[in-house]
């Protein structure tokens, strides 16, 4: 229970700070639909997909090897720092630079029609991108969590008007839009930089380079066909659809950023806390127990999106944008199963075998390609989703298989079965018998979603040491010294809740 609070307490923070960021997107959707059409919308998010997918590729996985060498005791700090910023500096810059020059047919390929000033916009995008990561990454280590809370925020804000101001007053379209996405970080970058700037260095060691790359470099093939999931069904969607239906899927997939933010939250906070832990057999129960949870707080917000879907694009979209409602549920759940993915394959880093990722992302990557090559023509943005889920699901499954010899962990199988009869129990008694509009289906669907943790509490889901924790974090008394403790900080009461706060609310339950 105590590695459940420590991992709860810091990814609390990097959650909040991606809860409010996609809070005040989501909440600008009404804006970019009035303003852009869903062919317009598509084309941002393909390139924006790119972007991403390309980042990737020139990072040669050095975020991960950073954030691997930097707990290691045979190497310096500063040395992992210097040399991971020096090499990603050059790589992002060289790759910008090449890909200025081929603006034209990257946006034919992407597009399907000509549109370079769109392209080299997403090419200063892979630059921004590449070192914005790199900054945030800085951020972690140095367990910053207020900071990376505060610029993240702040860069939100700051695009905010920059983006009504290219979209509405210029209309300048997806132009405006994919600019103000990615110029506006371009000063928190260098804000970051400068007050890192003795942490950096232009030239990387050469030995330690190559360390980093043995262990980084596996990854990066792996990160990207995992990525590729979301990426190559847009692709699918524009050619054997139509731009507009992506546009559709894409808006499906921001409505989804729910679970997308469980996700970031637990990417940011998990590898640090999985490899603190010295011992092996307690990091196996660990991971176990991580695994479950997590598995629980995903069934029940992918649960909440699929009840809701309707009502949410109706609330936040433009009426020619309602029916990307049919695809909110399933990548609600495909997202999910990333984020669970993203608790397994840390076993693999654990005993330094990352290259047996790509076996396991490749395969999904190929599944993902078959089903929706057959799905799309027939059931457009449904068809993307169900590719989606199965895909996740495989790659969860042949990780398993090639993770168990080398770091078995006892995965809570029968709970984890429980979670998934009763998330798949509620969204089937909702789609078949409760209405889809109005007051009454909003009212017994909620009903519904209520009944996820009652049934589970009811159940026998959770431990007995999980039922006492559960009692005294919601006590009275845990409550007031929360309370407390959050009034002691009224200067910064918008930020979350720091280490110490935390562990001092922890040592007053355990003294209870």
């Amino acid at each position: 229970m105590g590695y459940l609070r420590r991992l709860a307490t810091t990814g609390a923070a990097y959650t909040a700070s991606s809860i409010g960021s996609k809070f005040i997107a989501v909440f600008l959707l009404p804006l970019y639909t009035q303003y852009l059409t869903p062919s317009d919308y598509g084309a941002v998010e393909v390139m924006i997909a790119s972007v991403v997918a390309a980042s990737i590729v020139i990072r040669f996985g050095m975020i991960e090897a950073i954030l691997r060498f930097y707990y290691r005791d045979d190497v310096d700090r500063h040395e992992v720092l210097a040399s991971g910023f020096a090499t990603l500096l050059w790589s992002s810059t060289i790759a910008a630079a090449v890909a200025l020059f081929f603006a034209e047919p990257i946006s034919v390929a992407l597009l399907g029609h000509s549109d370079p000033g769109l392209a080299r916009l997403a090419i200063l995008g892979l630059w921004t991108l590449t070192l914005w990561e790199y900054v945030l990454a800085l951020l972690r280590l140095a367990e910053r969590a207020r900071l990376f809370f505060g610029m993240t925020i702040a860069n939100v804000l700051v695009t905010i008007p920059v983006t009504v101001w290219l979209v509405v007053i210029e209309e300048q379209g997806a132009s405006g839009l994919l600019a103000a996405t990615y110029a506006t970080a371009i000063p928190f970058i260098a804000w970051r930089l400068v007050a890192e700037r003795h942490s950096l260095a232009l030239l990387p060691n050469r030995s330690l380079l190559r360390k980093m790359t043995r262990f980084g470099l596996p990854t990066m093939p792996a990160e990207l066909s995992l990525y590729s999931l979301s990426f190559i069904d847009r692709l699918i969607l524009v050619r054997r659809a139509s731009l507009a239906e992506a546009g559709l899927y894409a808006l499906a997939v921001k409505f989804a950023q729910g679970m997308g933010v469980l996700a970031r939250g637990l990417q940011l906070a998990w590898p640090p806390l999985a490899y603190s832990i010295a011992d092996d057999e307690e990091a196996k129960r660990v991971y176990a127990l991580v695994f479950t949870w997590f598995a629980a707080v995903c069934a029940f917000a992918a649960t909440g999106l699929w009840l809701y879907a309707r009502w949410i694009v109706r609330l936040l979209a433009a009426p020619d944008f309602f029916r990307s409602y049919e695809a909110v549920g399933l990548l609600a759940t495909g997202v999910g199963l990333y984020a669970l993915y993203l608790v397994q394959v840390i076993v693999l880093g654990r005993v330094n075998r990352t290259e047996l990722s790509f076996p396991a992302t490749i395969s999904g990557t190929i599944l993902n390609v078959v089903l929706n090559l057959w799905l799309v023509p027939s059931l457009g943005i449904v068809g993307a989703g169900i590719a989606l889920v199965a895909s996740y699901l495989t790659i969860l499954l042949v990780t398993w298989l090639l993770s168990r010899r080398l770091f078995p962990v006892p995965y809570e199988w029968g709970r984890l079965a429980a979670l998934v009869l009763l998330a798949a129990a509620v969204v089937g008694l909702a789609e078949a018998f409760v209405p889809t509009a109005g007051p009454t289906g909003f009212v017994l669907r909620g009903l519904l979603w209520a009944a996820f943790p009652a049934v589970l509490w009811a159940g026998g889901f959770l431990t007995g040491e999980e039922r006492d924790a559960a009692r005294t974090l919601l006590s009275p008394a845990a409550l007031r010294s929360r309370l407390a403790a959050i009034r002691t900080r009224a200067p910064d009461a918008g930020a979350p809740p720091d280490a110490e706060v935390m562990e001092a609310l922890a040592r007053d339950e355990d003294a209870r």
